[in-house]
């Protein structure tokens, strides 16, 4: 079965096509930038092939899929011969609310309830849509599933997931924390435990997905019991230019005093604030590790902040579960930068982390256990695979159909 993942944002597609039989097997990867603006940007990179790139203008989702369509059946740099091989389409859809616990199969009802999840994900949630309806109408008939960030948090009590604000505003708007990144940290977490030898359902595991967005998520025997996300993705861990967790009365405070909006706090919380904006260098870790080596002491801060963060969110999970056998490190600066691993994991010794300084120098990219083989709490670094998570659960669901 040859199944093409999806994950379309604002103004951009990310896409895999898998062929999925006993194995699996990557066909080809792309990303199409700059949707709606002058010179998009298609670079199609077919499984041990160069990449190919293509710069016209691509002024909508809609044309931007087809684009991708055609690439995957170029005579030259295509790997199928036509779009009717493709059997299947998952989507990386970002909120589902509380409607969905696990992946689905996309009808009329899916289509409206991501619609009506609009209002909990405006950036990420409308562009999700525009991909299942523009599949829709390129091949007409294909199964389509949605697999949901907010589904693997859906496990959550509600002592976790609540916010203690008055209780008719979760019933009117469905307020509390969603959690986001649950793809990633549902099969990094499970990837971990096969890798440990280790049984899923009966270990505690905390997941680190650190990336210029970043959540941690309490894995408790399969099931997230709590993650640092909340309502929207803005919350938790200092990010690239997000705040993270914040007093709100700082932000009412900096509103009345700087004249602000709703839409001049919403740029400052989302696209200003993070190790952007302590820094004021850059949201990019390497730009800040190489000031902070040159003596930059807003960029010292700015790692200093962002480790302490990730320290204390893994403290309070250990809490939650009373205690912790395995620490997950993944996404671009978890799995790469092991600079920061090692400011995060230093000093947790009374917690049973005895990290490994001589394996963790230098690592990055791969699957690799960071802490020694006496520590009492297992520390790796696990490379993430989000798009062959939602191109398992499609064939499953999928197939489960047709039987």
């Amino acid at each position: 079965m040859i199944i093409l993942v999806l994950n379309c944002g604002s103004s951009s597609i990310k896409y895999q096509l898998f062929k999925m039989s006993s194995g699996t097997e990557l066909l080809a990867k792309g990303l199409l930038e700059r949707i709606g603006l002058n010179e998009s940007i298609l670079t199609h990179t077919p499984t041990g092939r160069d990449p190919y790139k293509v710069i016209t203008d691509i002024p909508d989702h809609t044309t931007g899929i087809n684009m991708v369509m055609e690439v995957l059946c170029h005579p030259r740099h295509g790997v199928i011969k036509n779009i009717n091989e493709i059997k299947a389409v998952g989507h990386r859809v970002v909120n589902g609310g509380e409607n969905y616990k696990e992946s689905v199969l996309v009808d009329n009802d899916v289509k409206k309830n991501i619609e009506a999840c609009i209002e909990l994900a405006p950036l990420h949630n409308p562009a999700n849509l525009k991909g299942i309806l523009s599949v829709e109408k390129l091949i007409p008939g294909v199964p389509q599933v949605a697999v949901f960030d907010t589904s693997f948090h859906q496990t959550m009590p509600d002592y976790a997931y609540m916010y203690a604000i008055p209780y008719e505003y979760y019933e009117k708007y469905k307020i509390r924390k969603y959690g986001y990144h649950g793809t990633s940290h549902k099969f990094v977490a499970q990837k971990a435990a096969r890798i440990m030898g280790k049984d899923y359902f009966r270990t505690r595991i905390i997941t680190c997905h650190l990336g210029n967005g970043a959540s941690i998520t309490a894995v408790n025997k399969g099931q997230s019991i709590d993650t640092s996300m909340g309502f929207t993705p803005v919350d938790g861990l200092i990010m690239g230019t997000r705040t993270g967790e914040v007093d709100p009365g700082v932000l009412v405070y900096i509103a009345d005093k700087e004249h602000l909006n709703l839409t001049g706090v919403s740029n400052m919380i989302n696209k200003k604030s993070g190790v952007f904006g302590i820094s004021q260098i850059s949201s990019d870790m390497r730009d800040l590790a190489t000031a902070a080596e040159a003596g930059n002491k807003k960029a010292i801060l700015a790692l200093q902040m962002y480790a302490y963060k990730v320290k204390k969110f893994i403290g309070s999970y250990i809490a939650a579960m009373n205690g912790v056998d395995i620490i997950v490190f993944t996404g671009g600066i978890g799995e790469n930068d092991y600079r920061m691993r090692k400011r995060i994991c230093s000093d947790m010794e009374n917690l049973g982390i005895l990290f490994d300084d001589e394996v963790n120098y230098g690592s990055s990219g791969k699957d690799i256990v960071i802490s020694k083989p006496e520590s009492k709490v297992t520390v790796i670094a696990v490379t993430t695979d989000e798009e062959l998570v939602i191109a398992s659960d499609t064939r499953t669901i999928v197939e489960h159909q047709t039987v």
